[in-house]
């Protein structure tokens, strides 16, 4: 008997034994699972951060690769503005990690940069030291690519913007907005208008890069002078992306600021004098409630009135009629329709009224900036004063509205909107100081849309 209850009394012993070696390799494995799962937290909230740190360096980077005179300085501006963004985005010892960033890459290759940065990040484990870890490294890598861009700047120069302080405003801020771009991969058109267009600067054919201080220069030297002739800047506008480009960009963009809505275009037109009649020319409506059309004028100049007896201050009997169709630059072109037409504005007959000329002259801008947006370009239109605001000539209309319509903006009129085309930006500036803004954004949009 005693015998079997010293037996009994050792098996216990070792059974107690076995169960103390269990539960004490089940707390080591408890505890190595306890510490994988609070370093892996750890882990992920260090690779989250330096995956933002990376995206945000390589986004910093596409912005600031605009800036310079040739591809040294835009690559050291480039490299500079991701370190920068990254060393203020992962803070030294994030969660007692150690940080080790490199060099961005910068890449041109036939008008497209693509950026790359990688980062690795370092932290000692606590709990997962009983699994014989005593490091968990992550690393995160980002890439970018900038599209290459076409892009017309159109600028109005009409004579209602020649008020106290404006003209200076439209200089400085148009010239500011091209510092935006990449002189060495963009190409950039600069274009003035008002009873006629001045190309100042034509796209170089296929060749990248554009001229950024003569258009400084150009657009320095503006004078503000004439009636607002919108339709012939545009027709300039897309002429330059359609015909001097035959290898057109990923992204193609026309950027047009006026003041107002048109009212005035251009044609080849009938009038009594048949030394009048063989030459295109500009038939300006005003800008009144009523009245009658002025002209004609140089469709290549600013503001210039044709020698007597083909300029009249009144055209009244002087031009007997309109062509159907618009053909400034091709006498045959039957493209856009001036009359007769019903809509978007009623234009029944060929006679040049104050009526007639206003809403010939609207109707051929939309026209035009939808046919550019049919083609895949973006339309970003900056308005400028309050008279965009308020309802104004034979159909009471608000220039605005038409900015808006060229643009496509989801707020413009329900005729316009087309969302199957691209959809632009409106800007609305009502005083000089807010020009400054509005350039800003609509160079901001461009570069969101250009990555």
């Amino acid at each position: 008997m005693k015998t079997k209850a010293k037996t009994k009394a050792a098996f216990r012993r070792r059974q107690r034994g076995s169960v103390s070696i269990f539960v004490a390799v089940s707390l080591i494995a408890l505890l190595g699972i306890l510490g994988l799962a609070v370093d892996s937290g750890f882990g992920y909230m260090i690779k989250a951060r330096l995956d933002a740190a990376t995206d945000g360096a390589v986004i910093a980077a596409g912005e600031a690769v605009t800036r310079g005179n040739n591809q040294t300085e835009q690559t050291n501006n480039a490299q500079q503005a991701a370190t920068a963004f990254f060393a203020a985005n992962y803070p030294a010892g994030f969660l007692g990690s150690s940080v080790s960033a490199g060099t961005p890459s910068i890449v041109f290759n036939a008008g497209t940069v693509t950026i790359g940065m990688t980062a690795q990040a370092s932290v000692p484990v606590t709990f997962s030291k009983v699994l014989g870890f005593n490091v968990l490294n992550v690393s995160s890598s980002s890439q970018a690519i900038r599209k290459t861009l076409d892009m017309v700047f159109v600028i109005d120069n009409t004579k209602s913007l020649n008020t106290s302080g404006v003209p200076a405003a439209v200089r400085s801020n148009a010239v500011a907005f091209l510092n935006n771009f990449d002189v060495t991969n963009d190409r950039v058109a600069l274009m003035h208008f008002a009873y006629g267009t001045v190309v100042d600067v034509p796209f170089k054919g296929n060749t990248r890069g554009f001229d950024r201080a003569t258009m400084t220069t150009d657009i320095n030297k503006y004078t503000f002078d004439g009636s607002t002739n919108s339709p012939e800047a545009l027709w300039n506008a897309r002429n330059q992306l359609n015909t001097v480009i035959t290898q057109p960009s990923s992204l193609r963009v026309i950027v047009f600021f006026s003041d107002g809505a048109p009212n005035s275009f251009s044609s080849f037109f009938t009038t009594n004098q048949s030394k009048c009649n063989n030459i295109s020319t500009t038939l300006a409506s005003g800008d009144g409630p009523s009245g009658s059309a002025s002209g004609l004028f140089s469709i290549n100049a600013l503001s210039q009135k044709l020698a007597s007896p083909c300029y009249q201050n009144d055209t009244s009997g002087f031009v007997t009629a309109m062509p159907k169709w618009y053909n400034a630059h091709n006498v045959n072109e039957q493209t856009f329709p001036i009359w007769p037409v019903t809509s978007p504005r009623v234009v029944s007959n060929g006679n040049a009224t104050y009526v007639n000329v206003n809403r010939v002259s609207r109707n051929l801008l939309e026209a035009m900036a939808a046919a550019a947006r049919a083609e895949g370009t973006y339309v970003f239109t900056l308005g400028y004063g309050n008279e965009l605001t308020k309802p104004a000539g034979p159909d009471n209309e608000l220039g605005q509205d038409v900015l808006k319509c060229m643009a496509n903006t989801a707020d413009s009129l329900s005729r316009c909107y087309n969302p199957k085309q691209p959809v632009g930006v409106y800007c609305y500036a009502a005083t000089p100081a807010d020009l400054k803004p509005c350039f800003s954004q609509l160079a901001s949009q461009i570069l969101r849309i250009s990555k």
